[in-house]
């Protein structure tokens, strides 16, 4: 099944999620084929720059709790990303939720429609946002970061904005990232790499400190009594039995 889409435009390679009957989720099969992509960005010189963007509604869902990703991989993923020496700029129009943010975070400049909205589920579910933090809690406003994620509500394009999420909340995203990508394409591809270097150097010593112990964390939690409880609850269509 066809779960991502390449296309080239002008030294710009799109990286589509392409699975929207799966909202998008994060199988690993998806990851592995983000990160097998990403890799032919990272050795091809005529790529200037990479935006991920998706079909659909749905940016992402989060993890594909039916084929998930190995742990380790969906981290090697997002510090690929945030290591890549070309800047990759999310285009989002619509819903993204849990590991989906993750990605997000992971990206140097995310540009999102007026209209998305976003949410940390995960609480919901028994577990909580433990690997997705690793791009995430060096780049949010503390405060907003623990009201989502105790919470799971759902926040708008502005909301997220502000709290550092996202770059801008545009009222045409695609207008917005016609000006972003014709910036980067009058960047140098020497002067592109360091500058991302610089903007990204908080965020690799979180990954190189925290790393392990957030793996080993979220896979306790995926394996805990209440996390079996939250998973059937949800492809239930179900409250989970701690609703009070």
């Amino acid at each position: 099944m066809k779960q991502l889409t390449v296309s080239q435009d002008r030294g710009v390679t799109t990286l589509t999620l392409d699975a929207p009957e799966n909202r998008n989720a994060l199988s690993a099969q998806l990851v592995n084929g983000l990160a097998q992509a990403l890799a032919e960005c990272g050795k091809d010189s005529g790529v200037r720059a990479v935006v991920l963007t998706h079909s659909g509604p749905t940016f992402s869902a989060g993890a594909d709790l039916k084929e998930p990703p190995n742990p380790y991989g969906f981290v090697a993923l997002l510090r690929q990303l945030v290591e890549l020496p070309k800047p990759v700029v999310a285009r989002i129009d619509g819903h993204v939720r849990a590991g989906g943010l993750g990605l997000v975070g992971a990206c140097d400049i995310a540009l999102a429609s007026a209209g998305s909205d976003f949410a940390f589920t995960e609480v919901r579910l028994g577990v909580a946002p433990a690997v997705i933090s690793l791009p995430l809690l060096p780049r949010l406003e503390p405060r907003a970061a623990a009201r989502y994620y105790l919470t799971g509500e759902r926040f708008d394009a502005a909301r997220a904005a502000e709290m550092g999420l996202v770059t801008e909340a545009a009222e045409d995203v695609d207008e917005a990232l016609a000006s972003v990508l014709g910036a980067l394409r009058k960047g140098s591809p020497q002067g592109l790499a360091e500058a991302k270097a610089l903007a990204t150097a908080r965020v690799l010593e979180t990954f190189d400190r925290d790393a392990e112990d957030f793996v080993q964390r979220s896979a306790s939690l995926f394996a805990s009594k209440e996390a079996r409880e939250g998973m059937t609850a949800f492809f239930e269509r179900r409250d989970p039995a701690w609703v009070l």
